[in-house]
């Protein structure tokens, strides 16, 4: 993790231009992202934009790391930039990363300075460019909640708009294990959904709800039905992060992972991770699907947000202001009620609305730290750590989302 030593809190520059992928760099880009998915027999079906030239919008789904990988791939030999938050800044540097291609914007927070350097990159530039509405990996490998202006911006845009959809990425590295790697394949497809004429008479209401259906997956469903064989021995270890809420007895953060096996420490009950993705009973044998199970917690927490729901943690902060790195902000206190999260530390006050937070980025393991959320604000992200047990970033997400939606 880098860090800011000279605990420089200056704002990124959201409003410098995004230039062009270097020329230079380009078969770098292309040569590495070859030769990291090589290991997973990558396969692109290309059909959909053939005779397609730039500029046009592409907007991706996000399953893990290996869609870094695939994306230029995916439209070579054209050069692309990428919207990206701070995190690839602060890793490469603004210099390199702005030179292979990247637009910095914040995870949750609408700032129209990005929104304004997506529309310089496609018409200035004539590039492509790619977005990942999701705004993060996947926790179970299903489509994330996705923003609800995905139509708006098409139209407003006016070029083409392209979907690119991935296989495996979630499988090769599951967010709540990105430390060890699987074999699964990868396949991608990508495909013209829209021409800059169909998207002038198609009402957004109608291009939003293709494209939420364009970007739906369910990766344990396609490796069960692909009979794909995953066989890394430990491959339950670390799913508890994502599968807090045991569903025999109902306690929450009693959930544990032991090589292939998920079981809850107070009632003892067990499942068995199968090596096509199932979670099977091990007394009566019956399967379970990972994403119902991630599911049924969402719908408890929407039980409990009916009454007077209310979270509070001592906290760490680190505080990302720009590509100069972390800066650690001490101990603090973290509140979620119906409100939203007020973030206190330092002598410092946050309040992020519901009304403005639709999601935010969970963490269970960030850079070996812990699990953590993330706040942002258009200036600062905020990473907020807390070693509690009852401290679970996919409750505190589903918390956020649901809120957000009856707001």
């Amino acid at each position: 993790m880098k860090v800011n030593k000279t605990r420089d809190m200056t704002p990124f520059d959201m409003k410098k231009r995004p230039c062009r992928q270097s020329p230079l760099l380009m078969p770098i880009v292309w040569g590495a992202s070859f030769l990291l998915t090589r290991p997973f027999g990558l396969k692109i079906d290309r059909s959909g934009i053939k005779g397609l030239k730039p500029p046009f919008l592409v907007i991706s789904t996000h399953q893990g790391f290996t869609d870094y990988y695939i994306a230029p791939l995916s439209v070579f030999p054209y050069r692309a930039s990428y919207v990206s938050d701070m995190e690839g800044f602060a890793a490469f540097g603004d210099t390199l990363y702005r030179k292979i291609g990247c637009i910095g914007k914040r995870r949750f927070v609408t700032d129209m300075t990005v929104l304004n350097n997506i529309k310089y990159a496609l018409r200035k530039n004539k590039d492509i460019v790619f977005i990942f509405p999701e705004a993060r990996h996947s926790n179970v490998g299903i489509t994330s909640m996705l923003p609800d202006n995905m139509g708006r911006l098409a139209k407003f845009l006016k070029v083409p708009v392209v979907t690119l959809t991935v296989h495996g990425s979630y499988l090769i590295s599951p967010f709540w294990d990105e430390e060890h790697t699987r074999k699964a394949p990868a396949r991608a497809e990508i495909k013209l959904l829209y021409t800059a004429e169909e998207l002038k008479e198609i009402p957004e209401e109608e291009i939003q709800k293709r494209l939420e259906k364009e970007l739906q997956y369910d990766e344990y469903k396609w490796q069960y039905d692909n009979k794909i064989k995953i066989s890394f021995k430990n491959r339950a270890e670390g799913l508890s992060n994502a599968l807090y809420h045991c569903i025999k007895c109902g306690s929450e953060f009693t959930m544990k992972g032991n090589g292939s096996t998920i079981f809850c420490e107070k009632c003892g009950k067990s499942w068995e991770m199968s090596e096509y993705g199932q979670l099977i009973d091990q007394k009566n044998g019956e399967a379970i699907h990972i994403p119902h199970w991630y599911e049924m917690q969402r719908e408890q927490v929407r039980k409990e947000l009916m009454a007077d729901y209310r979270q509070e943690f001592s906290v760490t902060v680190q505080a990302l202001p720009n590509e100069k790195g972390f800066v650690n902000m001490g101990e603090g206190r973290l509140r979620h009620s119906k409100e939203g999260f007020t973030l206190e530390f330092g002598g410092e006050r946050l309040f992020f609305p519901t009304r403005t937070l639709p999601s935010v980025q969970t963490e269970y393991n960030y850079k070996g730290h812990g699990k953590c959320i993330v706040l942002s604000t258009r200036d600062c992200c905020y990473y907020v750590y807390c070693r509690s047990t009852c401290f679970n970033p996919t409750k505190l997400q589903f918390a956020a989302e649901e809120l957000y939606l009856v707001r």
